[in-house]
């Protein structure tokens, strides 16, 4: 799209969906840069403390078309701080891609294309963000979207199960819930989650488990 101002790109990879109800299948991921958050536990600080390299819509349809059968993910960072997303949003499914995208959940979620898929972050308390999260963004999911909880210990996960009760998440979104590796053991949350029996995914990062010690481009 000519005009479009460019977009500042951290990385562009292909690999496999780790985070999501999508895990498992094929994707090329478009991480953009910048973010005005800064979590506790962020992976990616490289997208917010490296410079970013300029590149165009164009460029970014033609390296999908590299892929034809694969997921695309945009992700960051947080993408929809650059207005440029939302038109390579509008091309990718133009083009008949299947597009996810990845969001912090302190931005308005509400220019979305409806066929984007959106996984919106609801950041718990050790994060050091919630006060930044954007909650009108719960009435804008459909069930299509997936809400994703990152807990790091007991109190986010009861700050996570007192948020899907009060706002009945579980009928607005499907709920993924995601330890920090580092500070809540995986099996701790399982055992959460099935004592509870809340209507919600547990999820580990993938890939993370497919290359162990990779910190990027996967």
């Amino acid at each position: 799209m000519r005009g479009e101002p460019p977009l500042q790109l951290s990385e562009v990879f292909y690999s496999i969906q780790g985070e999501s109800s999508f895990a498992g299948y094929p994707c090329l991921f478009f991480r953009l840069s910048g973010c005005n958050l800064r979590c506790s536990y962020c992976d990616a600080k490289y997208t917010y403390e490296e410079p970013a390299s300029l590149t165009t819509i164009e460029a970014l349809l033609a390296e999908a078309a590299k892929y034809p059968n694969a997921l695309i993910e945009i992700t960051g960072g947080e993408p929809l701080l650059q207005e440029a997303v939302y038109p390579l949003m509008d091309a990718l499914l133009a083009a008949g891609r299947t597009v996810l995208l990845e969001t912090n959940g302190s931005l308005s979620i509400g220019r979305v294309p409806q066929a984007v898929i959106k996984i919106v972050d609801l950041k718990c308390p050790d994060s050091g963000m919630t006060e930044k999260m954007d909650l009108s963004n719960l009435e804008l999911l459909t069930p299509q979207d997936e809400l994703k909880f990152v807990l790091s210990s007991r109190p986010d996960y009861d700050w996570a199960k007192g948020m899907i009760s009060e706002h009945r998440l579980a009928a607005r979104a499907k709920l993924i819930l995601s330890p920090v590796i580092d500070a809540l053991a995986p099996a701790q949350l399982a055992q959460w989650l099935m004592d509870d029996g809340l209507p919600a995914r547990l999820q580990l990062q993938l890939h993370t488990l497919l290359w162990p010690g990779m910190k990027r481009g996967v």
